[in-house]
């Protein structure tokens, strides 16, 4: 580990106000990135930053794109139309 700040799954769950399980299986689901020490998960500051929106990752940011790119392909000519409205 670095020199970051990190938290344990509890500390999350607290935070989130969810269960351990719950944050735990979003870890597991590789929803939410942590570093696996021993047994143990620690959540980096930067990750939990991104969990509450402070922070858009790069993945996040890709996939609105090409969700906003499918959008225009499909409706395009409908949001032209609703725009001059």
């Amino acid at each position: 580990m670095n020199k970051d700040k990190y938290f344990t799954i509890p500390q999350l769950a607290e935070m989130l106000g969810i269960s351990r399980i719950a944050v735990y299986k979003k870890v597991k689901n590789k929803q939410i990135k942590a570093e696996k020490i021993g047994k143990n998960y620690a959540i980096p500051l930067h990750e939990i930053a991104s969990i509450f929106g402070n922070v858009l990752r790069k993945k996040d940011k890709d996939e609105i794109d090409q969700a906003v790119k499918r959008t225009v392909k499909e409706y395009g000519n409908t949001l032209k139309l609703l725009g001059s409205q």
